[in-house]
C-alpha cells in the first residue's frame, strides 16, 4: 500500500519567496505555482505546501497539529520567540535590521543618542515597525532610555491595544510602507533591509544597524520526535544545504605533469583530498588528471600558483556539495 503520509511544510510568500524558490529549484524539486496561489503543487508526493507570510511562519510551527517544516527569516523567529528548532541557516534572504532617522537629522550615530537628543528637547519619541519586541529591547538597553526612564516600557500602539508605561517613547506596529511613515506620523523607524535603496528614496538614513538575518529552515518540535517525518526532513535540510554549499564552492579539474603534482598537492584544498588519475593514451605518459572542490573566495589566490604548475584547467560550478 502507498504511503499517504505528508509533510505539511510552509514556505515564505513576498519579498523571500522567489529567493527560496531558486533554492528549491537548485536542490531538485518542481514547484508549481499562480501568482494569487498559496497552495503550490511539488514532485514528491510525500510533501505539501502552503504559502504564508515569514511573520506568521514561525508560530504555525509549534503546536503538535501545526506545519511540519518551514522557512522564515531569523528576525521573525527572534521576534514572535516562537519554539522551534533551527535546522539549516540557507545564508539568502540576508536582511539588516536597522534604526533610520529622516536625513535632515544631523550629529546622530546611533539609537541611544537619538534618545538623548529627544529627551534634552523635552519632544516624545515616535518609531513605526513591525518588530515590537526587538524595538522594545533595543530601546531599553540603551543607557540614555535607563538613565531618564528606568525599567519603564515604552508605550505600543496597535490597532486593537494600547500597552506600556512610558508615553515619551512611543511605539506603532506598522503594516508595511513602514519607510513612508516619517517625519509626519514617526519620528524614526525600525525596519529590515537589503539594500537601503528604498530608505534612501524615502529621505531617511540608517543611523544603527541593530541586528541581521537571514532565511532559515526551521522545524518543529513535535514534528522531530516522529521518526518517518525526522527522517524525511533530514533528506530535505540535507538537499538544500547541498545548495548553501555550492554556492560557495567552484569544481576544478586540470592535467598536471608527474613532475609537478606533489607541488599541486600542497596548495590545493579539498573537501576531503583531491582526486588524481593517470591520463589514458600512449601520449599522456607522466601526466595525470586533478579535480577537487575549493572555497570560491580561495580561487583567486591560487589562480597564480595553479597556472604555473597545471594545464587544461575547468571551472564548473556543482550544482549541490552535501557533506554527509
Amino acid at each position: 500500500m502507498a504511503n499517504e503520509r505528508k509533510l505539511k511544510v510552509t514556505l515564505p510568500k513576498g519579498s523571500l519567496w522567489n529567493t527560496v524558490l531558486n533554492i528549491f529549484t537548485e536542490a531538485g524539486y518542481v514547484i508549481k505555482w499562480s501568482e494569487r496561489e498559496y497552495r503550490p503543487s511539488i514532485n514528491d508526493n510525500e510533501i505539501e505546501i502552503k504559502l504564508l507570510r515569514p511573520q506568521e511562519i514561525p508560530n504555525y510551527l509549534t503546536s503538535k497539529d501545526g506545519f511540519d517544516i518551514g522557512i522564515s527569516g531569523l528576525d521573525w523567529v527572534k521576534e514572535t520567540g516562537a519554539d522551534v528548532e533551527k535546522i539549516l541557516d540557507l545564508e539568502a534572504g540576508k536582511v539588516k535590521i536597522v534604526f533610520c532617522l529622516p536625513s535632515f537629522w544631523e550629529n546622530i550615530n546611533s539609537l541611544d543618542e537619538c534618545i538623548k537628543r529627544f529627551i534634552d528637547l523635552k519632544k516624545d519619541l515616535r518609531i513605526s515597525t513591525e518588530y515590537i519586541n526587538l524595538s522594545i529591547k533595543s530601546l531599553m538597553s540603551c543607557p540614555a532610555y535607563k538613565k531618564e526612564f528606568g525599567e519603564q516600557i515604552p508605550m505600543v500602539i496597535t490597532p486593537w491595544i494600547t500597552w506600556g508605561t512610558n508615553s515619551h517613547v512611543k511605539i506603532y506596529l506598522s503594516f508595511g510602507a513602514t519607510e513612508a511613515k516619517p517625519p509626519e506620523e514617526v519620528d524614526a523607524i525600525i525596519d529590515n533591509t537589503e539594500t537601503g535603496t528604498t530608505l534612501r528614496e524615502n529621505n531617511l538614513k540608517v543611523v544603527e544597524v541593530l541586528d541581521q538575518s537571514s532565511a532559515i529552515l526551521i522545524a518543529n518540535k513535535h514534528s522531530l520526535k516522529d521518526e518517518w517525518k525526522r527522517e524525511k526532513i533530514e533528506d530535505i535540510r540535507l538537499l538544500l544545504a547541498g545548495v548553501r554549499n555550492a554556492r560557495k564552492k567552484i569544481h576544478l579539474f586540470m592535467n598536471v605533469k608527474e613532475e609537478n603534482l606533489d607541488n599541486i598537492l600542497k596548495i590545493l584544498p579539498a573537501l576531503k583530498r583531491p582526486t588524481i588519475s593517470k591520463l589514458a593514451g600512449n601520449d599522456s605518459n607522466g601526466w595525470y588528471a586533478v579535480n577537487t572542490i575549493v572555497d570560491k573566495d580561495q580561487f583567486m589566490d591560487l589562480l597564480p600558483k595553479l597556472r604555473k604548475l597545471a594545464q587544461g584547467i575547468v571551472i564548473h560550478q556543482p550544482r549541490q556539495v552535501m557533506e554527509i
